[in-house]
C-alpha cells in the first residue's frame, strides 16, 4: 500500500481515510504536510496524530486498536488513593503550559533524545494560545513536580505526555484530571497506544472504527461551560 503524502502548503487538506493505515509500520497513515492548528486539528478530529523523531519528515498515526480510557472506569489502587488522602501536591490547571511542555520533552534516564521537538512544542504551545491544548500540573512547595498535557476537541480529551520529578505526582495528576473531565462532561480520553501504566489505571483498546465512531459523535458535542476557564 502507499504511503500518503501530504502537501506541506494545504494545512486543510483531508487526511487518507483510516483503512489506509500501515500495518507496518503499524498505524502509519501518512507522511509530510505541517505542524500548523488546522492540520493538527483536523489529524486529532479523525483519530490522527503526528509522532516523529528529530531529523524525520513529519510522520502522522492511528493506530489499531486504539488505547482509550473512559472517565468513568478509572482505576485508583490503594495505594494511590492514600497517596490523594494525603494532598502531598497542589493540582493547578493551565498555569505553567509552557513548563509541562518541556519537561515532558527533556530526556529520561538512558534516552538521549525526545520525540517533543522544538517545532512540535511551537505547535502545541500555539494551540494552547488558541484553548485547544492545556495542562495540569503538580506543584510542591512552589516547585513543579509533575504534569500532563494533551488536547481537548469537544468532550474528547487527546492525552500527549506526563512527567514526574516526585513520586506518584503524574499519577496523581491523571487522577485529578479524570475526576474534572467528568466533571466538564468529557466522555472519553484518547491515550493513543499501549502502556502498562496506563491499562493499570483502567485504560482498555478499542478497534480503531470504533473509536473514530466516537470522535465523530463526541468532538461536535461541546463540555461543560465552564470547561478549563482558570
Amino acid at each position: 500500500m502507499q504511503l500518503n503524502v501530504l502537501d506541506a502548503l494545504n494545512p486543510n487538506q483531508a487526511f487518507p481515510s483510516l483503512d489506509k493505515a500501515l500495518g507496518e509500520p503499524s498505524g502509519l497513515i501518512a507522511v509530510g504536510g505541517c505542524l500548523s492548528p488546522q492540520r493538527i486539528l483536523n489529524a486529532y478530529r479523525h483519530g490522527i496524530f503526528p509522532w516523529f523523531n528529530p531529523g524525520e519528515p513529519i510522520l502522522w498515526w492511528s493506530p489499531d486498536p486504539r488505547l482509550v480510557l473512559f472517565p468513568d472506569k478509572l482505576i485508583v489502587s490503594r495505594s494511590l488513593r492514600k497517596t490523594l488522602r494525603k494532598q502531598l501536591f497542589e493540582i493547578r490547571y493551565d498555569s505553567a503550559f509552557e513548563q509541562v511542555i518541556a519537561a515532558c520533552a527533556a530526556p529520561r534516564g538512558d534516552q538521549g533524545g525526545t520525540w517533543i521537538t522544538g517545532d512540535m512544542k511551537q505547535a502545541y504551545l500555539q494551540l494552547h494560545r488558541m484553548g485547544f491544548a492545556h495542562s495540569v500540573e503538580a506543584w510542591q512547595d512552589r516547585q513543579l513536580v509533575g504534569g500532563l498535557y494533551g488536547i481537548g476537541i469537544g468532550r474528547v480529551f487527546f492525552g500527549e505526555s506526563m512527567f514526574h520529578r516526585k513520586t506518584d505526582a503524574s499519577k496523581v495528576v491523571f487522577a485529578h484530571l479524570v475526576g474534572q473531565l467528568t466533571l466538564w462532561d468529557y466522555q472519553l480520553i484518547d491515550c493513543q497506544v499501549s502502556s502498562g501504566h496506563l491499562f493499570s489505571l483502567g485504560a482498555e483498546e478499542i478497534p480503531r472504527q470504533v473509536f473514530a465512531g466516537l470522535l465523530d459523535r463526541l468532538c461536535p458535542s461541546p463540555p461543560a461551560p465552564l470547561a478549563w476557564q482558570k
